[in-house]
């Protein structure tokens, strides 16, 4: 099974708790209108596209969104990154539900690895055990700081998880 890379954006690649960009980061404004009045910002480190394409060939695993700005990843977040159109999970339809993301990650997985970059974790720890339960060996979330965003280290964190889900996958 090719295992997952899943990728949130406010937090991981947008440090949106910062009080200023972090060193890398350049700031990004998308209309969320048609008539440009309503503007979205987010902090972006160039970088960051070709080190998760990298990673994904690296570990053999496919990249998706995993952020309530589902689709519009892809024509903002991604094109900035240099990132290909990107499947996305359909978290949208569980904000404010007791399982968070975590119902919309499980049917999208559908039992795949996955390492899972997401600063918002810590907010359903319920739903995360319960998810942490059903997926058991082959889950990996790697909490991200809001205000630094995705450093090495994160990256670091899902190709070494990612080789240790394959190896209990198969075991």
């Amino acid at each position: 099974m090719t295992p997952l890379i899943l990728v949130d954006i406010d937090g991981p690649l947008h440090p949106f708790a910062a009080r200023t960009p972090p060193d890398g980061y350049v700031e990004h404004r998308w209309p969320l209108s048609r008539w440009g009045r309503a503007v979205q910002r987010a902090w972006l480190n160039p970088d960051h596209g070709p080190a998760l394409l990298a990673l994904a060939d690296r570990t053999g695993a496919e990249l998706a969104w995993a952020t309530t700005w589902e689709h519009r990843a892809n024509t903002t977040v991604g094109p900035a990154l240099g990132l290909p159109p990107l499947p996305v999970v359909g978290v949208r339809a569980y904000e404010g539900k007791a399982d968070w993301k975590f119902g919309a990650v499980g049917r999208f997985a559908r039992g795949r690895p996955l390492a899972w970059l997401d600063d918002d974790f810590d907010l359903f720890p319920t739903a995360r055990r319960a998810f942490l339960h059903r997926r058991r060996d082959v889950t990996a979330l790697i909490a991200v700081d809001p205000a630094t965003g995705i450093t090495a280290d994160h990256l670091d964190a899902v190709a070494t998880a990612l080789k240790s889900t394959e190896s209990a996958s198969t075991s």
